[in-house]
């Protein structure tokens, strides 16, 4: 698998997502509030389990995967994650894409979040990424539109 690098902000440590990860990842699915616009195997629990590692365990070309999202320690809370992959798991357009625990939502975290990573796809990986957003969801574009993300795909 390749290598990610890592990021810090003032607030949060983002790091290449792992298995260890997967509990957290699982809840936060649970929340159907969280997954509102989002198709997925979310009511099947074994499917939603499969789904999730198969996303963790994937080999990305280099540069590309999933970062967990957690709080600078000493509290390391575990708030969502952000990906850089292939959109729709074959390209050849880059997607950008976030997802946060309810309990994280309101506070700029996404926004904070997204900021290294889209400066890692630009600057390091020469693309511009695009953020299939359901254009129901109105949190997600405002992450968007405040990180400059001029490349908004809306889905459905």
């Amino acid at each position: 698998m390749p290598v990610l690098p890592s990021f810090e902000t003032p607030r949060l440590v983002l790091r290449p997502r792992t298995t260890a990860d997967l509990p957290d990842c699982l809840t936060m699915d649970r929340d159907p509030e969280v997954v509102r616009y989002i198709d997925g195997p979310w009511a099947d629990p074994a499917a939603h389990r499969a789904f999730v590692e198969a996303r963790i365990t994937a080999a990305y070309p280099d540069g590309l995967g999933y970062w967990t999202v957690r709080t600078r320690m000493p509290e390391a809370a575990f708030l969502g994650w952000v990906l850089l992959i292939p959109l729709d798991g074959t390209g050849p357009e880059i997607e950008i894409g976030w997802r946060f625990n309810r309990a994280s939502w309101g506070q700029g975290y996404a926004t904070e979040a997204a900021a290294p990573v889209l400066a890692h796809a630009r600057d390091t990986l020469g693309v511009a990424p695009i953020a299939d957003i359901h254009p129901d969801n109105a949190a997600s574009m405002r992450v968007a539109e405040k990180s400059g993300d001029g490349a908004i795909r809306y889905a459905g």
